[in-house]
């Protein structure tokens, strides 16, 4: 028997535990995460018609409380569905659907203790891993805006943090000192400048939390991982049909998904790319994210969260680059790397991102109060 049949038989009792419909005829890996381990399966259903789905084991090692994340899942997708109905969409097309076990559970846990869920697969759908043209991040800003909006009354404070402290950026900096501190390879000496770079800026850390404590800016529900490539497009109409990836939907500030989809998709260099001369913030697709993204909030946002929008740019993409560092300082234990120094060089793009934003800070603000229409 060969290894990809024997990973197969591991997961058969998994689909067994599920309510989707018809005879399955096939089942194969899919996808190109790093996270979960994916598989799409296809059922023949009655008519010779066939259904698709995607059944997940997850990876309990960095979702540590597997109940409480498909708790936010199934919640929250629920109420997306009741939404995207009365607004004449289609709720199987536009946000996930998860396909509940047959003991009436969003998940399965097997004798070893994998967790599995199943998603309905939403089909004649492609995923972009980088920003193609204006018009794909326009409308990744316009689907991000309206996540928002449509959660906008949602009671973000009942979800459970999936990952604590995920965009705690004064947390961040704290861990990022330890690792200063410890420095148990020694590579500090090759990271002067980084780490100078990052402790110039901890003043910075705590603008959005203190007021997000103070009451100034709302708590709102938040997918906290906005790349272009957690957005599925319709393969006819190219239009962003649905937001995936929602294991780290918790609550959170509105800002942090606008502003790591901008550290993602306007910078104008590879997020570790060597000749730091190629990475800038790049206006034209800043504005363009900005109009689609403030289109797809509608009036959701307050006054406060659309001035403080440049430094959630700002902050997720400083806070980034001192997750990289401090990961290059203990000796690479959380991001994956393919070279060495990979995480000092991711650590370098981020900083200079931060660094061309902060020459740019006034064009950044100018072009909020131009497209939100403040004075």
């Amino acid at each position: 028997m060969n290894s990809e049949n024997t990973v197969y038989d591991k997961i058969d009792n998994a689909i067994a535990q599920f309510t989707q419909k018809g005879s399955l005829i096939e089942k194969k890996p899919y996808g190109n995460g790093h996270i979960n381990d994916t598989y799409l399966l296809t059922y023949e259903l009655s008519g010779g018609q066939t259904r698709q789905y995607i059944l997940q084991r997850m990876n309990h090692s960095i979702f540590k409380r597997p109940k409480l994340l498909m708790e936010n899942m199934v919640n929250v997708t629920e109420y997306l569905r009741k939404i995207i109905a009365a607004q004449g969409g289609d709720p199987d097309r536009e946000t996930l659907n998860v396909i509940k076990t047959k003991n009436g559970a969003s998940y399965y846990e097997d004798e070893n203790h994998n967790y599995f869920r199943m998603f309905l697969f939403i089909e004649n759908t492609l995923c972009l891993e980088k920003v193609e043209s204006a018009k794909d991040f326009y409308d990744s800003a316009v689907a991000f805006g309206n996540f928002q909006r449509m959660l906008v009354d949602y009671p973000a404070h009942t979800l459970h943090e999936t990952i604590p402290n995920f965009h705690n950026t004064p947390s961040r900096f704290a861990d990022f000192k330890k690792a200063v501190e410890r420095d148990p390879l020694g590579r500090s000496a090759n990271a002067k400048p980084e780490i100078a770079f990052a402790l110039a800026r901890e003043s910075d850390t705590s603008i959005l939390t203190t007021l997000l404590e103070k009451g100034m800016l709302p708590l709102r529900v938040t997918h906290n991982d906005t790349k272009l490539n957690n957005i599925l497009f319709d393969k006819d109409t190219r239009k962003a049909l649905c937001i995936i990836d929602l294991d780290t939907v918790m609550p959170g500030l509105s800002l942090y998904d606008f502003g790591d989809s901008i550290r993602f998709g306007a910078s104008t260099g590879a997020e570790d790319e060597t000749d730091l001369d190629k990475v800038t913030l790049d206006l034209s697709l800043f504005e363009t994210f900005v109009s689609g993204f403030l289109k797809g909030c509608g009036e959701s946002l307050t006054e406060r969260e659309i001035e403080m929008l440049p430094m959630g740019a700002k902050l997720m993409t400083y806070e980034c680059g001192i997750r990289f560092l401090a990961d290059y300082l203990e000796g690479d234990v959380y991001f994956k790397i393919h070279r060495e120094n990979h995480n000092l060089d991711r650590a370098r793009t981020q900083f200079k991102l931060v660094a061309d934003m902060e020459k740019k800070w006034t064009d950044m603000e100018k072009i909020i109060r131009q497209q939100a229409g403040l004075k």
